[in-house]
């Protein structure tokens, strides 16, 4: 593909995300583009939550919800670290939580996990593809950092607007 149509097919991407407010909408349209041009299987946008310490996702890929602490598995070493880890053996790294994919059923090959900062250069969450069939390399790494880059501020719009619906629903309950 030329980098001509790489642009327009992000341009439309782009397009695309600005129409879906809430997480639960965008989530799903960032898994698909980023699967397809990255060629992974799985896309995993795990949430971080500063209050609790935790991440979660609101997307993984034909699985529930995951929430783990955050300083635990390839995510929350990446947190730790600020920046990308490539893991293409992950059974072999102390790092990784094999009992996510017990519980899910779905086994882990490769990892490339990145993190993904907010406006104010904070860590709000972690970007990650699974199962690259050749595996992760530093211009997957490159690459993941531009498209975490590019979802960011769609991602702390998103948040916002969840929150801010979350909370007027409370409101609206208790009046």
């Amino acid at each position: 593909m030329d980098s001509q149509s790489s642009f327009k097919k992000l341009a439309d991407f782009g397009r695309a995300l600005l129409g879906k407010p809430t997480l639960s909408e965008g989530l799903p349209i960032i898994s698909e583009y980023a699967k397809g041009v990255s060629g992974a299987q799985r896309c995993s946008i795990f949430i971080r939550n500063s209050d609790n310490k935790t991440l979660w996702t609101t997307l993984a890929d034909e699985t529930d919800p995951i929430i783990i602490h955050e300083n635990d598995g390839i995510a929350g070493h990446t947190i730790k670290e600020g920046k990308p880890l490539l893991i293409n053996d992950p059974y072999h790294d102390e790092r990784f939580l094999s009992s996510i994919d017990a519980k899910t059923g779905f086994v882990t090959e490769n990892i490339a996990s990145v993190p993904i900062f907010d406006s104010a250069r904070r860590i709000i969450g972690v970007f990650q593809l699974l199962n690259k069939p050749e595996g992760f390399s530093a211009a997957d790494s490159k690459s993941m950092i531009f498209f975490a880059h590019y979802i960011s501020t769609y991602l702390e719009l998103a948040l916002s607007y969840d929150t801010q619906g979350s909370l007027l629903k409370k409101e609206e309950h208790e009046h």
